[in-house]
């Protein structure tokens, strides 16, 4: 659905919803009710009813893709009904660094590439080729907009969630589906609203948001349920910040994850080459959050509420073995010796889909010069990985 024409319908759209709900309704809702295939003739009772909706776009990786890929071509369609996307990134392991890394990939997995690239030009599918960047970043880049709806072949397409985007992970099938022109289904997810109140400082980052509320919530504390996030702390993270929180929403067994859109989703647009995109959003920012009535007694709008102050939120770490075994790092230490865990970290890593923005490289550079000035070396490997050739 072209994103204008999408906007114009909501305000219609979310009225009959008002009226058939009686009740004002959440920003999850409204996505869902705007991308809703047939609303009259479908019941809306969370965790009961199985929804149709109209999907945006699709995204899926060179491992996911390939079936993805082979699925779509038996509908015996010429080209794919939605926009989809395929990126060549989960093919490329990392040991040596990126230039060789890159190369000895694009020669072990020459078949593999040849495929999606050829089937790609073949159906209208937008090709990533090894090297361009990671899935979740250069879709946050380049295609993710808020109040839209995508789907993709990657347990981490909540990223997307950072500007505004139901965005959700699903199975190959599901994918080929939609890319043929059918209806995508899926169980109507409950509702967990997050409300966050004061600001992020010191050494806390969005990072530590997420890995609270795994320990908070635990790793299946989310399982066919969609987190929303609101309150006034939220303006203070910025877009590829609440990617990072939605990303990591997947630990959380969560269906997705979405905050409201706000300035820093649309300064995120602007210097991603989407002013036009920003300048609608803005236009139709009303029906891109959560009603008044909402926010006002979240209580009666969402099944659980979970409140964070981030300005008391301590730096956390999780692990090891799960994602919800977290605890603040002032913690650890004590935690590591009556545990007898081994004391010594074997390498650091700034990337992966979940960190690896401009943000996370600048203020791990900081940290870096910081270091240097003060004469310290680092004494394990410590690995860098720029999500995408913008940040690169």
């Amino acid at each position: 659905m072209e994103i204008r024409k999408l906007y114009e319908s909501m305000p219609e759209r979310l009225d009959k919803a008002r009226q058939k709900f009686g009740r004002a309704l959440t920003l999850a809702e409204k996505i869902l009710v705007a991308h809703s295939d047939d609303f009259d003739a479908q019941h809306w009772e969370r965790g009961k009813a199985q929804l149709r909706l109209r999907v945006d776009r699709v995204s899926m990786q060179d491992v996911t893709g390939q079936m993805v890929i082979l699925q779509f071509m038996q509908s015996g369609k010429k080209r794919v009904a939605v926009p989809s996307t395929v990126h060549c990134d989960h093919l490329i392991r990392a040991e040596s660094g990126a230039p060789e890394d890159a190369k000895r990939a694009i020669t072990e997995n020459n078949e593999v590439y040849n495929f999606l690239r050829s089937a790609a030009k073949k159906y209208g599918i937008g090709f990533w080729k090894p090297g361009s960047g990671i899935i979740h970043q250069v879709v946050l880049e380049n295609y993710a907009f808020p109040g839209g709806l995508m789907i993709g072949a990657d347990s981490h397409t909540p990223n997307g969630g950072g500007l505004g985007m139901l965005a959700i992970g699903v199975g190959g099938a599901d994918c080929g589906e939609v890319m043929a022109g059918l209806a995508w289904e899926v169980l109507h997810p409950k509702l967990i609203g997050v409300k966050l109140t004061g600001k992020l400082s010191g050494w806390t980052s969005a990072k530590d948001v997420i890995t609270y509320l795994c320990g908070r919530l635990t790793v299946k504390g989310g399982t066919n349920k969609i987190i929303e996030y609101f309150g006034p702390g939220a303006e203070s993270i910025s877009a590829t910040g609440k990617g990072t929180i939605c990303n990591m929403g997947a630990e959380l067994g969560a269906t997705t994850s979405v905050f409201p859109f706000d300035d820093r989703m649309a300064a995120y647009l602007e210097v991603t080459d989407r002013a036009d995109i920003a300048k609608l959003a803005r236009q139709y920012r009303e029906h891109l959050v959560a009603d008044p009535d909402v926010h006002a007694a979240p209580e009666k709008f969402f099944d659980e509420i979970v409140e964070i102050d981030l300005s008391a939120l301590e730096p956390h770490i999780v692990g090891p073995h799960s994602p919800d075994r977290a605890r603040p790092v002032s913690k650890l230490a004590a935690e590591l010796k009556a545990a007898g865990w081994p004391a010594n970290l074997k390498a650091a890593l700034i990337g992966s889909c979940t960190n690896s923005s401009y943000e996370d490289m600048r203020r791990a550079a900081h940290i870096a010069m910081q270091g240097l000035k003060a004469g310290l070396k680092a004494k394990v490997p410590f690995l860098v990985t720029p999500g995408s050739d913008r940040i690169f």
